[in-house]
């Protein structure tokens, strides 16, 4: 094993990854952009042959070879304990590292955000998503797989709820919502029957229904109670999970960050942001809401750091970096 001193952080999401080679020092050195990380779709050895791909191309621009001090690896589908342990052990059998932890990709937003590995975050993009951790290495989470591990929310489920309603409104089992005419017209639709029809045939695919999420906060915006009731749920939830995280913690007593990621929460509609603010406000007192803008590679990279001691003054260096 070739081992010349660098750090190696990776980022790898659903959709695209990122992969920074970091000196010690805080200095990135090489980095370089790829596809999205699934191994529960294509297995464990593909993916992570998919990551050595993307890996091998920052080492170039690096002007270093493969082989690091330490590897911090963020990755998406790293939802339990037993889908961590095989990731890192693929890792290790890579021979990138002797030391190598692998943290579910929320982890890289969470501390992308802050000064130091203390607070909470939730993550709403296509899914939903919560996580903590403190200095001493403690850390909360939820498994995050849907809702046979008691999930609600993110993208995807907002749109198939708004489905849900608009297509009883039309039919007459449900209460009627402007939902079932704003969602088909998304689409230049006339009716949800023919949306449903379109959905069902693969004439839209299904990956585009979160296009309908826009729409739903969009309808919530012009005072439909059941678009309203639905942003008023995810708000429900996104407080659940993280005064759970906080109390879990011991946070939810000090003052704390909780940060709010993700396409859905970045986005800021205003309904859904007062409403989490008041309720997390009941739940816990003392927590500092804010918004995470920086690019979760830089977590990474902060949480390789934080592996090897770094000194403070090359994670302030690596964050100077990303967030110019």
């Amino acid at each position: 094993m070739n081992l010349n001193g660098v750090l190696l952080a990776i980022d790898a999401g659903n959709s695209k990854t990122d992969v920074a080679v970091v000196s010690q020092g805080g200095n990135v050195l090489g980095s370089a952009r790829g596809g999205g990380f699934q191994p529960p779709v294509v297995g464990v050895e593909t993916a992570v042959d998919g990551l050595a791909e993307i890996v091998g191309r920052a080492c170039a621009e690096a002007g270093v070879p493969v082989g690091f001090a330490h590897v911090t690896a963020c990755l998406a589908n790293a939802d339990l304990p037993v889908e961590e342990d095989a990731l890192r052990a693929e890792l290790l059998g890579r021979s990138w590292s002797p030391s190598v932890r692998v943290h579910n990709d929320t982890f890289a937003i969470l501390r992308a955000g802050v000064d130091e590995p203390r607070g909470v975050a939730v993550v709403c993009g296509a899914g939903i998503n919560c996580v903590g951790m403190t200095p001493d290495g403690r850390t909360a989470r939820f498994p995050a797989i849907g809702k046979i591990s008691g999930d609600w929310g993110g993208g995807g489920g907002l749109a198939d709820e708004a489905l849900w309603f608009a297509a009883r409104a039309e039919d007459g089992r449900g209460l009627p919502t402007a939902l079932a005419h704003a969602l088909p017209a998304h689409f230049g639709l006339d009716s949800m029957s023919a949306l449903i029809e379109a959905l069902h045939l693969g004439r839209i695919p299904m990956g585009r229904r979160l296009e309908l999420t826009p729409v739903l906060f969009r309808v919530a915006s012009q005072g439909d109670p059941m678009a309203e009731s639905l942003v008023d749920r995810l708000a429900d939830e996104v407080v659940a999970m993280a005064a759970v995280a906080l109390r879990r913690l011991g946070l939810d007593r000090e003052e704390a960050p909780v940060l709010l990621g993700g396409s859905v929460l970045a986005a800021r509609h205003p309904r859904l942001e007062a409403r989490i603010r008041e309720l997390l406000a009941a739940r816990a007192p003392k927590a500092v809401i804010g918004f995470v803008t920086a690019p979760p590679v830089l977590g990474a990279g902060l949480l390789a750091l934080d592996a090897v001691a770094a000194a403070p003054e090359a994670k302030a260096r690596l964050r100077e970096r990303y967030e110019a």
